[in-house]
């Protein structure tokens, strides 16, 4: 079981990091929402808690909640610019559909 991110996704989250001036890393988990059903959700950790997952790529940690990580083994977080648009996109080998609108998934 496995999170990852790109490099172009952890200087990004490590510049964040730096900006705000604290923080242990970044959170991905997942909601309930949408017409698909699940809705990625990032944020920023202040502090690990003992029932989170930890995993770290390129000295930046990605934490999870172990719920989340049923929806999200193998998913590598990258970082992208389209033309005027930057964003965050996940790459998640579990996702059978999305909506049209692209803000929800199924599993």
């Amino acid at each position: 079981m496995a999170i990852s991110m790109t490099e172009s996704a952890a200087s990004h989250v490590r510049r964040s990091i730096e900006g705000r001036g604290k923080g242990e890393g970044i959170r991905l988990g997942v909601r309930t929402t949408g017409c698909s059903g699940l809705a990625y959700v990032l944020e920023f950790v202040d502090e690990v808690t003992s029932d989170d997952l930890v995993f770290e790529s390129h000295g930046v940690k990605v934490i999870i909640d172990p719920k989340s990580l049923t929806y999200l083994d193998g998913t590598e977080l990258d970082f992208v610019r389209e033309g005027l648009n930057e964003g965050f996109k996940f790459n998640n080998p579990n996702v059978r559909g999305e909506c049209g609108c692209g803000e929800s998934f199924n599993v």
